[in-house]
């Protein structure tokens, strides 16, 4: 693909917020990072990633039930993977010491 480091990071970084507040779901992210990234077709990706075609095609259209495994798949050649997070701050985060 042609675009700069920068450039990648930054979508990276946009994809991540977005996930994180809920403007993008899984499917929109994976299907961004897989064409914006790395140009490939989806029957190259799902190799690339050792999960099946039908699997990253579901994924992609937030349809059936990944796993933790096939998501961390997916996530990692982005330098990604899944994770919780807390949807509030810890108690006290605000707070001056």
């Amino acid at each position: 693909m042609s675009a700069s480091l920068a450039d990648r990071q930054a979508l990276l970084a946009q994809l991540q917020a977005e996930l994180l507040d809920g403007r993008t779901g899984i499917g929109a992210a994976v299907r961004r990072l897989r064409t914006e990234l790395t140009g490939l077709r989806q029957d190259q990706f799902a190799r690339m990633c050792r999960i099946s075609l039908n699997t990253l095609q579901q994924l992609e259209h937030d349809q059936g039930n990944p796993t933790v495994r096939t998501l961390n798949a997916v996530f990692a050649p982005f330098g990604m993977r899944v994770g919780i997070v807390s949807r509030t701050p810890p108690a006290g985060a605000n707070a001056k010491q």
